[in-house]
């Protein structure tokens, strides 16, 4: 049985979601504390992304929003005296900071225990060097590679090994800093730059068309092993699986290569004594069967997400249970309640994830994929039939496609795409297809096995054949197990999609819903776990004996939805449990808390099309629909259901449109007499021109029902203009397009709130750092407001009093102003959830979501909510993942380019802002600062600069603006521009790691690939701390000079609350 000494255990989170860790470390963490909390042992967890479940009040017993760096963990476990830590539900942050407090003699010298897999062999499986010495000792063979430590070692490396040669980052995540090398300088640039952020690099052969596998083993301290999910890779070795599309089980092995990757598998996990769960990942020779070991994860992984979600079977709260010395036997299938947790899944079904980029989001970007990760998200479909789960998964996407035939997007050389693969690679391969193109070049081309080539080019044929085919009953069936979607249908056959619904509800051709049991229905289970499929014969469950509520989730983590509305969506589904409704959860992302079994009375993983949740509303009968938690996507398909005649909960579809179409938006606003941005509908490109002569440049495009500020740009001049509005057109091609004058220099705050039946119940202020121009989810948001007067308070709070009633608004809603010059402007509306929610709700002690589900049900009871006059202050700052999108601008702007967010509460506003900014996993480790600005901005830096000068801090500067700073008094070294080619210069100097912060202020957001951006991207690839805005870089430099280093105990969200 479990050890009995823990009553109190540390748990690590990963902190902001980027580009490598995203969700499923909210997912896994949530499983870690239930099983904890199911022992009633106290859970401490450090975390400060504050939009995750798992720091909400309910969930761990004691929540810190501090950075997940040594000190403060140290100063928290001094505080708290936790008797053991948990390292493996917080991805590689969390395993990382395990080793250094470990190898630094803080827990020995608190006495915290680590619990699940010893350390030694965390250590030895995260070493590269290490892990290969130890599977040669049990005669296990990995790739052919030598470990170093210099460039100067790499290069020698490499001599040996090769060329073309893999270089790997150890303890890395994501594959950061790893990549294909050609040739010696391409070595020497890579190693530089990944030895800027990390220990070690692995010098490695290139396994080139090499099948990539995945396994999923569980091990107990009594030496009892499982595989609880196999894996294989569509894309072949050099393509990282966090890239790749993933089907589970495997395809393409035959059943001695299965056995043998297996039994492989179960001897790795017990030699290095897992306790608890780790994933290893393999390369297979598809010509000999010959096989190398790539790696071992340690840990909970992304991976173990998808695995969890693929088979049913509840893996983190499995190894969180083992971590504290439970076997498998005694552990319950929480999720079937009929079997224990040592029973290895079988599946009926298969699955498909495929990953969601945004890499066009950031203009210049590399939009090649390879070994380093740069997805943002993933979807994954369950099918039947790989055709069925492929289609579902790229309509899962959210990337306008309404199935494999139809790419987002014009595609112009298929042959880059495939052979240079790049985020279109499976469209380029369809329509290789359909230009005739054989299963045997495409292979050549893109090394992908041919049993899955097979399938898509099946896919071509048959598009071909539904063109000239008459639509049948019989033809119409085999489209729909093949994937195709109705609109899809529509769009060949030129007739509507509601025909082809009537067609097929005639003809009764509809999908069925079917259990993910983990049995394969060997034996009887109790499972809430549904998908639906066209090869069934009958439904697995009956409908909901009393009419549900759905909740619609928000789909694929991508740039501008991400894991706030995730949090949305769990608390509105917890409020109406709460409240004893009947609760349905549909969503496609496998990296969620929301697709846990255990968060919804039915959970549905499908795709969040209109066809989709038709079909799942014809069945279930649902008393409402709410569209107001999950984003964008949801809030999109309020208008369709409701012309259907599905009940939607909350605001009306029509005050829905009103607000999300910017044409109408500002007509309501101008009959309001609500003060806007001069604006007009961009019905032409003349009628556009006239706009900017009357009012000039810059102007802002922005499109209509789009989220994250999608094709919205700030244009300085005529030809942006015709440039931007084109794009615009392609993302918003039903909806209208409003051309707005840009207002610099001007204040943006905004006020999340919930309302009932158009009248305000609560409502929050904050207030953006940065000046308007950066997108709301790029913002440095502050709460309270700390530099707006009461008078614009006020002003504020009766604007939205006044749009709040004209929209007539039941549940949340979100309005964004400006401010210049003690006027106000109202820009925006969202009515729905906004991705602030998480941080409004935590920093004010209020969930607003709870409070709109209560509204939702006439349970609402009003109180008077104080979200203003607190007595702390909470910063909410962005996380960016430039690194891992090569050649991107790291510059903010109204497009919105963040991946993720953390925040922290402190007693006052510098404390708050700089414990935010470092719990992005940032740092100054020195006293040198490289200033680089125009000439606009360069006195807003002179009096924080003087004093840091003072403080004894090294200033460096470009001509200009040492001159500028050496006139007023303040000493700086001159630098040299990389484009003047004398030393000491700025490229030297950062490739050297020189510097300790780089201040680089762009003119304009829309500056290109000029000097600036080389100083940016430099800065980035080699892991210096950056700022580009001058707003921030007024109040970071303020930090710097005014804040003690002396570190203070932190406080938890509990201290805070009490106060």
């Amino acid at each position: 049985m479990r050890r009995k000494s823990i009553k109190k255990a540390l748990i690590l989170g990963s902190g902001g979601l980027k580009i490598g860790q995203a969700g499923e470390f909210d997912y896994s963490g949530s499983q870690a504390i239930k099983a904890f909390k199911e022992e009633k042992i106290k859970t401490v967890l450090v975390n400060p992304n504050i939009a995750t479940v798992q720091t909400d009040a309910a969930m761990a017993d004691v929540v810190y929003l501090q950075p997940l760096q040594v000190d403060s963990l140290e100063t928290i476990i001094a505080k708290e005296r936790p008797d053991a830590i948990l390292l493996s539900f917080g991805g590689q942050t969390a395993l990382n900071l395990g080793l250094e407090l470990e190898r630094l003699g803080i827990l020995k010298r608190y006495g915290v225990a680590v619990l699940g897999t010893p350390l030694e062999a965390i250590r030895q499986s995260e070493d590269r060097e290490l892990f290969k010495q130890s599977l040669a000792s049990i005669g296990i063979k990995t790739a052919k590679s030598m470990a170093v430590k210099t460039v100067k070692e790499a290069l020698e490396a490499a001599k040996e090994i090769g060329y073309p040669l893999m270089m790997r980052s150890g303890f890395s995540l994501g594959g950061l800093g790893s990549g294909r090398v050609e040739t010696e300088a391409q070595l020497k640039e890579k190693a530089r730059e990944a030895l800027s952020g990390a220990p070690q690099i692995l010098i490695e052969e290139y396994l080139k068309g090499w099948k990539e596998l995945e396994y999923e083993v569980v091990r107990d301290k009594a030496n009892q092993a499982l595989t609880i999910c196999n894996m294989e890779n569509l894309d072949p070795m050099g393509i990282h699986t966090g890239e790749s599309c993933v089907v589970a089980p495997s395809q393409t092995l035959n059943n001695e290569e299965y056995h043998r990757l297996r039994s492989l598998s179960l001897a790795i996990a017990r030699h290095f004594k897992i306790e608890g769960e780790c994933n290893v990942q393999f390369a297979l020779n598809p010509k000999t069967g010959d096989y190398r070991v790539i790696e071992m994860n340690a840990r909970l992984s992304r991976s173990s997400a998808l695995a969890s979600k693929a088979t049913g079977y509840p893996l983190a709260f499995v190894a969180a249970k083992l971590a504290l010395g439970y076997t498998l036997d005694q552990i319950s299938n929480a999720i079937t309640q009929k079997t224990s947790a040592f029973f290895e899944p079988a599946l009926d079904y298969i699955v498909i994830k495929i990953p969601r980029w945004d890499i066009h989001k950031l203009k210049s970007a590399d939009r090649t994929i390879g070994t380093e990760m740069k997805s943002v998200g993933e979807v994954m479909a369950i099918g039947r039939s790989f055709p069925e789960a492929l289609q579902k998964a790229i309509r899962m996407l959210n990337i306008g496609s309404l199935g494999i035939e139809h790419p987002p997007e014009p595609l112009e050389d298929l042959f880059v795409h495939i052979c240079r693969p790049t985020d279109r690679r499976l469209f380029a391969l369809y329509q290789y297809f359909l230009q005739q193109g054989t299963i045997e070049d495409a292979h050549e081309m893109s090394l992908i096995d041919p049993w899955f080539l097979h399938h898509i080019r099946a896919l071509a044929v048959f598009a071909e054949e539904l063109k000239r085919e008459k639509l049948t009953a019989p033809f119409l069936n085999k489209a729909k197990k093949l994937g195709f979607s109705d609109a899809s249908i529509a769009k060949t056959k030129q007739i509507k999609e509601s025909d082809v619904r009537a067609l097929r509800k005639k003809w009764k051709i509809l999908p069925h819903v079917k259990q993910i049991d983990t049995l394969a229905g060997e034996f009887e289970a109790e499972t809430n776990y549904l998908y639906t499929t066209y090869w069934g014969q009958e439904h697995d469950i009956e409908p909901s004996r009393k009419p549900p509520h759905i909740v619609i989730g928000s789909g694929p983590y991508c740039i501008g939805s991400s894991v706030e509305f995730d949090w949305c969506a769990v608390n509105m589904a917890r409020t109406l449990r709460k409240h004893k409704q009947p609760t349905i959860l549909i969503n496609s992302n496998p990296e969620t808390v929301s697709t846990d079994f255990d968060e919804s009375d039915r959970l549905y993983f499908e795709e969040l099309t209109f066809e989709r949740i038709q079909d799942i509303a014809d069945f279930e009968k649902p008393k409402g629909i709410i569209v107001s938690v999950g984003g964008q996507i949801a809030n999109n398909l309020a208008s369709p259901l409701h012309q259907k005649g599905y009940p939607i909960l909350g605001t009306s579809a029509h005050s829905i449109d009103q607000a999300e179409n910017r044409d109408a938006f500002s007509s309501l606003l101008h009959t309001l007499g609500i003060d806007q941005p001069p604006w007009q509908r961009a019905t032409s490109l003349p009628s556009a021109k006239q706009f900017a002569s009357e009012h000039g440049y810059p102007l802002l495009i922005r499109p209509s029902y789009v989220l994250s500020g999608s094709a919205m740009n700030v244009v300085y001049n005529e030809d942006e203009l015709i440039k931007y509005l084109k794009e615009a057109a392609i993302v918003s091609p039903d909806h209208p397009i409003v051309i707005s004058k840009f207002i610099e220099h001007a204040k943006e705050f905004e006020i999340d709130g919930v309302a009932n039946q158009g009248t305000i119940v609560v409502s929050a202020i904050s207030e953006h750092i940065e000046n308007a121009g950066v997108h709301s989810g790029d913002a440095t948001i502050v709460l309270p407001p700390q530099r707006l007067y009461l008078e614009t308070i006020r002003r504020a709070k009766r604007v939205a009093k006044t749009i709040v009633k004209a929209l007539d608004i039941t549940g949340p809603f979100n309005i964004q102003f400006i401010a210049k010059e003690n006027a106000i402007q109202v820009i925006e509306c969202n009515v729905r959830a906004a991705r602030s929610f998480p941080f409004v709700s935590k920093v004010t002690k209020t969930n607003f979501i709870q409070i709109a589900g209560d509204i939702f049900l006439n349970k609402h009871k009003p109180r008077a909510y104080e979200t203003l006059e607190l007595d702390y202050v909470g910063v909410k700052t962005p996380q960016f993942s430039y690194q891992r999108l090569k050649g991107s601008d790291p510059v903010t702007g109204v497009e919105m380019a963040s991946t993720g967010e953390v925040a922290v509460i402190a007693d006052n506003y510098l404390e708050a802002f700089f414990s935010s900014w470092l719990a992005t996993s940032q740092s100054i480790e020195g006293k040198k600062i490289l200033v680089s600005t125009p000439s606009d901005f360069r006195h807003k830096l002179l009096e924080p600069l003087q004093k840091l000068e003072s403080q004894g801090w090294d200033l460096y500067a470009t001509q200009g603006t040492h001159d500028f700073f050496a006139k007023r008094g303040v000493y700086s070294t001159v630098v040299y521009k990389i484009s003047e080619n004398m030393e000491p210069n700025i490229s030297t100097l950062i490739t050297h790691k020189q510097f300790d912060l780089i201040i680089n202020i762009p003119k304009q957001a829309s500056s290109g690939r000029n000097e600036g951006f080389k100083i940016r991207r430099l800065a980035i690839d080699h892991h210096i701390p950056l700022l580009t805005n001058i707003q921030l870089a007024q109040i970071f430099l303020q930090c710097l000079a005014e804040l003690s280093t002396s570190s203070k105990p932190p406080s938890s969200l509990a201290d805070f609350y009490d106060l």
